[in-house]
Parts: structure tokens; sequence; C-alpha cells
């Protein structure tokens, strides 16, 4: 299937006689051809066909509207309908080779069907190695040699049946904020005007790939104490602390210590294998710390924090106070926000972007569709778009570069929303498998992008010179009209919540980790991490940490979908576009630049969130 462009669709309309000079209705077209997966010159003989019954319509935006209802949704429920005939057709056009092994096959079905084979061995035939026939057979099922499809991005035809059974489409299951009456589209010119940029800067931010596999022991150390006697002084500082005392000095009076936590094994933390590992300046030694007299309590490897208790012996310290992190403050914005300014709607939708059961891109497809029903200011897409944990994938059964089908994806991606015109940003994942599986994660490069292609990405018309592509690196705090966003794709709920122990705390899980993250000011607090995870220390320490306490922290997990507000910042775990064989959620908000109350408490900018199903 070739790519269709406004050109090929000008070119199809002169030769009916028909003269298009508007874009706007040309990128309509082009939209309805990826979304209905049909070529330039059947799209032009389909209206030329429509047009006809009208009495010569004439050509515009609402009449392709009208087009779309009354043509092309009926020629899709009529292809539904016959789903199994047409997928089996599909995969035997694909490529001619298969066409010569079918008929081969059934050659040999039929010689088969002549000869008495031995008693018992009818079933064996087909398993048997000695057979060639079973080899074919096993190599046309599991498709390895099929090409990708360029309408389903799948080495193999067939849909997911449960992806396309799903039921509860568009449902909302969960909602935050002010949703009563909320008009969910973007501004009238998407896109026009929105500032998107990395907070850090160009010279400060993660712009692409790096050397890793180098680090010394030496140098993992220095970053940690580097880390704890940072969170040290913002503690020592907040309380009121004079000194820290050395872990492992006795003394008979009430100490304050400052250390990181860890467990006393390699195995998982528990209230008995608790350690405080004290920095350079504190003795730099471990001491077991007995938690029995602590009310309540949440930790987890890695947290930097600051225990007062007893240490007569010198080798156990009985805590009976734990004072926990202060996150660091928000963006305060001297811009002051216009009286009619509107808000902003954020798409937020994180992979895989494919069912379990096969690699048709369908999800990413609806997907483009309710971006072009909802038309958003900005869409914030996160990994993994090639999955390494697709089962196709570990097996192989692709044709095609794992760079390639992400540059088609991409693209597909781009020229679907090329007529709302709305910002793309493009996050990886630690499981693209086609990226660098470093943390932190470098931004992709998309070579496959063109110069002219990227002239097209500029030239809608709401955009001006502003790009609508921008590449960021994983995690990354994004600054979006005055409004900052904490974007990871990691999964550190997932890796936290079976690491961390709590007593007493009268809180979620979730809402802990959550806060544990904004106390300790890093997008991974966890130390070691979890083996899925390689670190390079010397980029965590400059990438890997929190500038501010973002007003919106976009964190998916596998983990249970959620939106809710932490110490002032609003959290939303959108959930996977896809769980498993069928379909999983997205989230959308609405944030403005918010000023300060008339008692000068401060407003959260996230006015409305919402999760809803794909």
């Amino acid at each position: 299937m070739a790519v269709v462009t406004g050109e090929s669709l000008k070119s199809e309309l002169e030769m009916f006689g028909i003269a298009c000079q508007d874009d706007t209705i040309l990128d309509k077209m082009v939209e309805q051809c990826i979304c209905n997966r049909i070529q330039a010159c059947d799209m032009v003989l389909e209206w030329v066909a429509y047009s006809t019954t009208k009495n010569g319509l004439k050509l515009s935006t609402d009449t392709l509207e009208y087009f779309e209802h009354e043509v092309l949704n009926k020629k899709n429920k009529f292809k539904q309908s016959f789903k199994k005939e047409e997928t089996h057709n599909r995969t035997r056009d694909i490529h001619s080779l298969q066409d010569l092994i079918k008929a081969e096959e059934e050659e040999e079905n039929l010689l088969d069907a002549y000869s008495t084979p031995a008693k018992g061995s009818q079933k064996r035939a087909l398993t048997t190695p000695e057979h060639p026939h079973s080899k074919r057979s096993a190599a046309l099922l599991t498709s390895p040699g099929l090409l990708l499809s360029p309408a389903s991005f799948s080495p193999s035809s067939t849909p997911s049946q449960k992806y396309s059974q799903r039921g509860a489409k568009g449902e909302v299951v969960v909602s935050f904020g002010a949703v009563q009456g909320t008009r969910w589209a973007g501004r009238k010119e998407s896109g026009a005007g929105v500032q998107l940029e990395l907070l850090e800067g160009p010279e400060d931010s993660l712009r692409s790939s790096y050397k890793y596999m180098f680090q010394r022991l030496r140098d993992v150390r220095n970053v940690l104490t580097e880390k704890i006697e940072d969170l040290g002084e913002g503690l020592k500082a907040h309380f009121n602390i004079e000194e820290f005392s050395p872990v492992s000095l006795p003394a008979q009076d009430s100490i304050t210590v400052l250390g990181q936590v860890c467990c006393d094994s390699n195995g998982k933390l528990n209230a008995h294998s608790v350690l405080l590992e004290a920095g350079p300046e504190q003795g730099g030694q471990q001491i077991p710390v007995d938690l029995s007299e602590l009310k309540d309590y949440s930790l987890f490897p890695g947290q930097v924090v600051v225990m007062e208790g007893m240490n007569t012996t010198g080798r156990k310290l009985m805590a009976s106070k734990l004072y926990e992190g202060v996150p660091l403050p928000f963006l305060t914005s001297e811009v002051k926000m216009e009286t009619n300014e509107e808000p902003l709607n954020v798409l937020v939708a994180c992979g895989p972007y494919t069912p379990s059961d096969s690699l048709t891109f369908d999800p990413l497809l609806d997907l483009i569709n309710i971006i072009v029903r909802d038309r958003p200011d900005v869409c914030l897409l996160l990994g993994p778009f090639v999955d390494s944990k697709h089962e196709q994938i570990e097996k192989a059964q692709v044709t095609e570069t794992f760079e390639a089908i992400f540059s088609r994806c991409v693209e597909s991606i781009v020229d679907g929303t090329q007529s709302v015109g709305c910002r793309l940003v493009f996050v990886p994942s630690q499981r693209d498998i086609h990226h660098h599986f470093i943390y932190p994660q470098p931004p992709f490069s998309l070579p496959s992008l063109s110069k002219d292609q990227a002239q097209g990405i500029i030239s809608a018309p709401a955009l001006c010179s502003l790009q609508r592509v921008t590449l960021v690196p994983d995690p990354c705090t994004l600054l979006i009209d005055g409004v900052t966003l904490g974007l990871t794709s990691t999964d550190i709920l997932f890796h936290m919540g079976a690491e961390e122990i709590s007593c007493g705390t009268g809180t979620d899980r979730f809402s802990r980790i959550l806060k544990h993250m904004l106390t300790q000011r890093s997008y991974y607090p966890l130390y070691p991490p979890v083996e899925e995870v390689n670190m390079d220390y010397e980029k965590y320490q400059s990438f890997g940490q929190m500038p501010l306490t973002p007003d919106v922290l976009v964190i998916p997990s596998e983990l249970r979908y959620f939106v809710k507000n932490v110490v002032g910042c609003v959290c939303v775990n959108p959930g996977r576009l896809t769980k498993g064989q069928v379909g999983g959620t997205y989230g959308r908000m609405l944030i403005q630049r918010s000023a300060a109350s008339g008692d000068g408490t401060r407003v959260s900018p996230c006015l409305a969130a919402q999760v809803v199903k794909i």
C-alpha cells in the first residue's frame, strides 16, 4: 500500500476533471484514506460515484463528512462481516511464494488421498520431520516469512478477535477535578501557539545517545553519596537539625542520623532486615535498625531518611522518630494568565499499541481516530511502540527490521493527525526493542523523516514555524504553556510496589510511592534498581532527578489506572492502550497556567482529568 499524499489525490481528482486547490480538503481526504485503509485511486473512485448519485455534489469538507458517514463507514461494516474470508484471501495474496506453496500442498494432498497410509500413521504424518508438508504448514501458520502488511503493520494478517469484540468503548473509568459539563476538545486552532519545551534547556537535557557500560564502582558510589548529602541538607534546613551523628558511635542520649535505607541481604526488604547506610561524613558504615518503636513508617531500598533514636552499643539503632523528605517547590511563573485564555487539552497514551496475540496496530488506529475526533492540542505518546515482550517479536516472526516497523508507526501517527495540527511528543521505553535500553534513555532518532517530510510536519497552517513532533528522553520534565509535566515510561510504581514496606500509614500504596518520588526528588529513587533497568549513574545524576516538583506527573504502569493529587502534584497513571489481548485505557487532561488565589495559596493547573477505555 503506497503512502497516500495530497498530491496523489489531487492528480487522481484531475483525471475526472475535478479541480481542488484547498489543502484542508486534501488533508481531510488523506486522513480518511489512512483511517479507512484505502488507496488514493479507490478514494477518488468512491467519491466520483457518490457525487454522481447526488447530482454532481461539489467537493468540500462538509460533503466529505457526509461521504464518510454514508459510504466509508458502511464499507467498513461490510468488510468486518466477512473478515475471515477477506483475511484468508489477503494472507494468500501477500506474496507469490505462498501461492506456490499452496498449490504444491494441494497436489500433495491429492496424492495422499489415493495412497493407503499405515495404521495409525495419519496423525503422525502431520508432526514428523520426514514430511516436508508439515514443515510448510508450520511455516505458513507461524508466518515468519510473510511480509509486513502496510495497512496492519503485521506479519500476520489476522487481527485480534478479542480486541475487536471488546465492550465499553469510550467508557470513563476515572475522573478528577471539575469534569461536569467539560468540553474535551482542543482550541479552535489546535496546536497553534502552544509553547512546548524541555525544562532543562538544550545544553542540560539528554538530546542524543551516549556511551554506556563504562561506569566504575567508585563513580556509582560518588553519585549515591552526593544524593545522600544533597537530600540531607534539605532535611537539615527544613527540620532545623543542628548536626547528624555518626551511625556506629555508641551514645547514651538520643541521636539524629542521616543515611540510605538498604537490606541486609539480597532478599526482599522487611521490618527485620532494614539497614541504614550513612554517607562518608557520618562514617560510611551500615547499622541495623529496630523499627518496633515507630508507630508508622514507609520505607524502600535507596530511600534517604533522617532517623532519631538510641544507639547505646553502636551495633543497633532503636529508631523512635522518622523524618520524611521534603519535595522541591513548584515552578513560579511570572507570566500572567490572560483572562480569555482557553485551557489546553492534553491526550496521554502509553504502549504497547498492539494486542499480545497479533502485531496489527488496530488500537493505534483507533487512537488516531480519537485524536481526529477530539482534536487535542498536545498528544503525549509513551512507548513501547515495538514491544520487546510481544510474543511474535520474541519468536522473531517479523521480516522487516524493528526500526522500519517503528518508522512506519510514527509516520502513520504524523500523517493521520496532520489535519488536526496537534503537537506530538514521543517518549521512549525500556521495552522498545529498536532503541537503547539504558536509563536514563536518550530520545528516539527518526532518520526516516526526510527534510521534505519534516517540511510537511511544519507546514500545517495552524503551526506556522512551530514543529509538530518533539522527541524527548525518559525521564524528562516538559514545560507546556507555563505548566510543568514530569514524564517517565519506566514502571517505577510496579518496581517500588514490590520493594516498599509500611506500617500504620493509613494511606494507599500508590499515594505512598508517589510521595516518595516527589520527596526523594527523583524519577527512579529505588536502589538497587530491578534487573531489567540498566542504570547509568553518571547520567542518572544529571537527567534522572527532578529539577522541581512538576504540576502534573505522568507515570504509566501495569498496575491499575488512577488520577491522584499528591502533595499538590496531580499524578496520572493512564494505564496501557492494550492489556494483553483486549483494549486498555488512555488519559486526557485539561491544563491551564494558574494564578494564585486571593489568599495566596497555589491553585493546581490541572483543571480536570479522565481515564477512558479505548
